[in-house]
């Protein structure tokens, strides 16, 4: 359901200026807040203040069963692999690429992530979640060499870096040499979003939900959320920054 609210934020950017982009995101989190009053405790907390019989109840209002039910670092890695900022500057970097259509390669990203996380899911229990981390992980670091290596091939001279935006690498080239090797930017891209979408996306929210002991698991988990957005935020800040260091 993320990947695919991503695909949507893309789509309706497609056709929204921001501002109206802006209004259209208040309405999900507008609902939710909305449908929570209806939601009760969850079992498990209601067993912890010794209401056994409200947690019946919640179990039966959120299953629909009470059958089969019983008592019962790895973010930092994730948002550290930069997918944030190949998400969030998604259009920006196929701007710089010098594609044509920066909003429909958006798209594209946003379609491809929904696919592979799907696949992720039909095959996780399968293949098991260190090969998929293994692959997905191999995947990425292909796909962001070449993508790095075709800002090295569309890079001009040295010395025109000091006083430009992150568009240097490219500008500084005539647009056809640009344009000729926008492909192998789109390519890798869409190659490091699948990668990622195999398996360093979903597999960590579900590992959290597998290592921790339930005595731990509330605070473990939060701390474990808190940690994945902290190192999102700190990427995404910084993004820019390190573009132009790297350009220096």
């Amino acid at each position: 359901m993320v990947v695919v609210g991503i695909l949507l934020a893309y789509l309706a950017g497609w056709v929204l200026e921001w501002r109206w982009l802006a209004v259209l995101g208040c309405v999900p989190p507008s609902l939710m807040l909305l449908l929570m009053c209806f939601m009760p405790e969850t079992p498990r907390f209601l067993l912890t203040q010794h209401r056994r019989q409200e947690a019946m109840a919640a179990l039966r209002f959120l299953w629909g069963s009470e059958q089969g039910w019983e008592d019962p670092p790895i973010g930092a890695e994730q948002q550290l692999s930069g997918v944030n900022a190949v998400m969030f500057y998604a259009e920006t970097i196929f701007e710089e690429a010098k594609f044509k259509d920066s909003s429909l390669a958006s798209v594209v990203v946003g379609v491809i992530q929904v696919l592979f996380t799907a696949v992720a899911a039909l095959i996780m229990d399968r293949a098991g979640r260190r090969l998929l981390l293994v692959l997905s992980g191999v995947v990425m670091v292909f796909s962001t060499s070449a993508f790095g290596a075709y800002f090295k091939l569309t890079q001009g001279g040295p010395g025109n870096s000091s006083h430009v935006a992150i568009s240097a690498p490219v500008s500084a080239q005539p647009v056809d040499a640009s344009v000729g090797l926008a492909w192998l930017a789109v390519g890798s891209m869409c190659l490091f979003i699948a990668g990622f979408a195999v398996g360093w996306g979903p597999i960590p929210w579900l590992l959290m939900s597998e290592i921790f002991p339930l005595h731990v698991k509330g605070v473990a988990t939060g701390i474990c959320v808190l940690t994945n957005w902290l190192m999102a935020f700190l990427v995404t800040k910084e993004f820019s920054s390190l573009m132009l260091l790297l350009l220096l």
